[in-house]
């Protein structure tokens, strides 16, 4: 299978070069003006934060890709779709205070943020894709109605999926509340009794009231939960784990066919910030530190290469000292699977596997450095 070439920029600047003049290289150099722009409503889909977590993408760097496109002639906006857990981004007006107040504003990015799938989660089109696990996505309709799409993916690690890229931004981001429910319904944790302390910390943070403590025990109320695996990335003794019998690879397989979604027929674009790559999903309200140092910034046509072309980027690169995962394996883990081991019940490969498989792009790539 021919390789999909994937451009990189380290994070090294001069007085002639800082971090926004080096993104808005990047792209070029990656082929975005081949895209026709003109009048074309762009949704550049990004994740806002969740209040408390400073993990997210700083809004300058959206604002300096905006700038590119409307000297194509777009018409961009900035979006994401609702969350299915009850926190600071679950409605429009909250998400888009969040947003506001993470600097992703008309004043600051000059162009607007729309909330994908509308006030309460339930605006969304379904776009049959025929596919193994999910047959008609519920995509969220801004999303939906655009004629291009852009994503700009902070590379972390997740707690269900892996580590969160581009794949995951797209699928899971653009998905409606309806859809996340659909994305998480196989996916729901259960408690390890041999470990648990009955610490109640996932009870206390539990969005959802799903979660409590019985005979010095956590018990999951499965009529509750949401699958949101909240839980999971909170527990400090790796007593909330994903069921044994469903494992993390559903989930991918899922969010592959969702992503396929959102792209169908339409041209798009895609941006991996591998910066502060914490362990956990940027949907939580505080952020770890990250487990290697700041890498650099990728971009491709291809979401598949570039997710996967940077996983070979964090292989390859020194564990952070001050990082949960090196307080686990005291050890150097260059050209180790960092993902894998700060989330062991994970299964990333099989995602982009599936992804390859559905025709999303291709996992070999060829890796460009401008």
């Amino acid at each position: 299978m021919e390789k999909s070439k994937v451009y990189f920029t380290n994070l090294h600047t001069t007085p002639r070069s800082n971090l926004l003049d080096k993104l808005e290289n990047l792209v070029k150099k990656a082929g975005i003006g081949n895209i026709n722009f003109e009048n074309q409503f762009t949704a550049i889909k990004i994740h806002f934060g969740e209040p408390g977590n400073l993990a997210y993408i700083r809004p300058n760097y959206a604002a300096r890709l905006v700038k590119v496109l409307k000297k194509s002639g777009a018409k961009p906006f900035l979006t994401d779709s609702n969350t299915l857990y009850s926190g600071g981004r679950s409605n429009a007006v909250d998400h888009l205070k969040a947003a506001m107040e993470n600097g992703f504003n008309p004043i600051t990015t000059h162009c607007n943020v729309i909330i994908a799938d509308g006030l309460k989660g339930t605006d969304y089109r379904e776009i049959k894709i025929d596919g193994e696990y999910c047959k008609a996505p519920k995509i969220g309709t801004a999303i939906a109605d655009a004629d291009i799409f852009i994503s700009m993916n902070h590379f972390k690690g997740h707690e269900q999926a892996g580590f969160g890229g581009a794949i995951k931004n797209i699928g899971m981001g653009s998905a409606s509340v309806g859809g996340k429910l659909e994305l998480h319904s196989n996916s729901q944790p259960k408690i390890e009794k041999e470990t648990c302390t009955a610490c109640g910390v996932c009870a206390k943070h539990c969005a959802h009231d799903a979660i409590t403590i019985v005979n010095r025990c956590a018990e999951i109320n499965y009529q509750k939960c949401v699958g949101c695996g909240q839980c999971v990335a909170l527990c400090q003794y790796e007593s909330a784990v994903l069921a044994t019998n469903e494992t993390s690879e559903r989930l991918n397989y899922k969010i592959a066919e969702y992503s396929k979604a959102v792209l169908l027929d339409k041209p798009n674009f895609h941006i991996n910030f591998v910066m502060n790559v914490s362990p956990e999903c940027d949907c939580w309200n505080h952020n770890d530190v990250a487990i290697v140092s700041d890498i650099g910034i990728a971009a491709s046509f291809d979401p598949v290469a570039l997710d996967m072309a940077c996983v070979d980027l964090v292989k390859k690169a020194p564990i952070n000292i001050y990082s949960a995962l090196h307080e686990k394996h005291h050890h150097d883990m260059t050209d180790e699977d960092k993902f894998k081991l700060i989330h062991p019940n994970t299964n990333w490969l099989a995602g982009l596997q599936h992804a390859e498989k559905i025709g999303l792009g291709t996992i070999n790539y060829e890796l460009k450095e401008i």
